[in-house]
């Protein structure tokens, strides 16, 4: 099965207005001002994954800031779900600052939604205080045994819309103060596996962690999936597109590049995904 375990889509009420969000809600300024930041509904992420043989894609909406906004977003994830049930997992999105979120986290996994996430800070890291914000949140998750999963970055290297000042400490700290919790780092998780070749104490802090490779084209080498692979093992990674970002035929060709098995292939291509989210 081929999962693709990082995509994103929006309902018409935000694709044919995005001009209308820039005010109130700067992150999704930052990400969508450009006409090149395509907004693509989940009809054509079907077509999509028709076209390169993806059978099942993970989908999730944006961190507005507005709890109206994350509502509505997160309803057009529940009806392309209840849509499109064999072929859409839905995670539902809100963001990190609002009130709101756990209530909403319930509601929307009360309605079939099967993980939190994206979950994304776009103008600051992981600091303590947000580590502790997160108590209630990371409880509800860990209880109702469902995946989290966290936007991260490098710290180093070019600029770009979203890239946000992200320490890997912090994002290790987080991974360490909810070992109880399945947590999916995006985008490489900023390139924390790395340093899943130390000694002590790493590798067991990575016991529940998994590392998507969305943007992976725009960010790394080719040779990312084979050290990842030898560093972390190819258990550990999931095919993440961020289409409409990249569609997953350009990560097919990295991996075939990179010179990993078949078996690794099908692992990242879905079988870890499936095995995550209970399939």
């Amino acid at each position: 099965m081929t999962i693709d375990f990082h995509t994103h889509v929006f309902p018409s009420f935000f694709r044919e207005n995005r001009d209308r969000f820039y005010t109130d809600e700067p992150a999704f300024k930052a990400l969508y001002e450009s006409p090149q930041s395509r907004l693509v509904g989940t009809e054509d992420l079907l077509k999509n994954m028709d076209q390169e043989g993806i059978e099942k894609s993970v989908i999730f909406g944006f961190p507005w800031e507005k709890a109206d906004h994350f509502r509505r977003h997160n309803d057009y994830i529940i009806e392309s779900v209840n849509r499109h049930p064999e072929r859409i997992v839905g995670f539902c999105c809100f963001s990190l600052s609002s009130s709101q979120g756990v209530e909403e986290a319930q509601r929307c996994l009360n309605s079939g939604l099967a993980g939190v996430g994206e979950l994304a800070l776009y103008h600051s890291g992981f600091s303590p205080d947000v580590q502790a914000s997160l108590e209630e949140l990371m409880n509800l998750c860990a209880r109702l045994d469902v995946p989290v999963l966290f936007h991260t970055n490098e710290p180093v290297g070019h600029a770009y819309p979203g890239k946000t000042p992200m320490h890997l400490s912090e994002i290790y700290q987080l991974i360490r103060r909810y070992p109880s919790n399945r947590i999916v780092l995006a985008h490489w998780g900023g390139g924390l596996f790395f340093f899943g070749l130390m000694k002590k104490e790493v590798g067991d802090a990575f016991r529940n962690v998994w590392f998507d490779t969305a943007a992976s084209p725009y960010l790394y080498k080719p040779d990312v999936y084979r050290v990842a692979c030898d560093i972390i093992g190819p258990d550990k990674i999931l095919l993440g597109s961020d289409y409409p970002l990249l569609s997953p035929k350009r990560y097919f060709q990295e991996m075939k590049s990179a010179g990993i098995s078949q078996e690794a292939i099908e692992k990242i291509s879905g079988r870890n995904a499936a095995d995550l989210l209970r399939l």
